[in-house]
């Protein structure tokens, strides 16, 4: 008798402390309903497989790391071209993800993809969404890398689970493309620190 009150007492202290473990990796709800990371993803690393202008068949591919105590999931991603004198379209068919990295593919990833011409901006929804702890790489293909010349930024933000998520920016990636004779290789490319943690 004894000894069932005892493992009934530490089978509710081990849940407890299981509990509160699940409390201190979810995620950050406000009273308004709007969901937040507990602990946002990383933008990793931005890179083109070509960095001449007017190239055709080249991919732009943004690695982000989600943590493990990200407490939710990551279910969507935005890229919205904030700088360049060109306007780069994306053929939204041919655009992908998978999880791992340029160097280290893993499963793809299935994706609703749409886009908003006016405010150059991609969307791209996790289905299911990528669990924490994972490290996700999108591939954007562009119709033709731009035709002029100069540094191109795209900001990155990305979106948690749930039916009110709270937009996390993680930063920019930068794309250097130059003119004949140039950057015909692919090249790791600048990703600046974001500007909220």
């Amino acid at each position: 008798m004894r000894f069932a009150l005892i493992l009934s007492m530490a089978l509710t202290f081990f849940g407890a402390v299981e509990i509160l473990g699940a409390k201190v990796t979810s995620a950050v709800q406000l009273r308004d309903g709007k969901v937040y990371f507990k602990q946002p993803p990383r933008l990793l690393r931005a890179v083109t497989t070509f960095k001449n202008v007017n190239v055709w068949g080249a991919t732009y591919y943004f690695t982000i790391k989600l943590p493990p105590n990200a407490g939710e999931p990551l279910q969507k991603v935005k890229i919205n071209q904030h700088e360049g004198l060109d306007r780069i379209n994306f053929d939204l068919d041919d655009s992908f993800a998978f999880i791992g990295n340029t160097s280290n593919r893993g499963e793809k990833l299935s994706l609703d993809v749409t886009s908003d011409r006016k405010l150059k901006t991609v969307s791209l929804k996790f289905n299911p969404p990528v669990s924490p702890g994972e490290t996700v790489t999108i591939a954007l293909k562009p119709n033709r890398n731009p035709g002029t010349e100069g540094i191109y930024l795209f900001g990155v933000t990305a979106f948690p689970r749930g039916d009110n998520p709270h937009g996390q920016f993680l930063g920019f990636g930068r794309f250097h493309f130059y003119g004949d004779g140039f950057g015909l290789r692919s090249y790791p490319l600048l990703v600046s620190k974001s500007a909220s943690k």
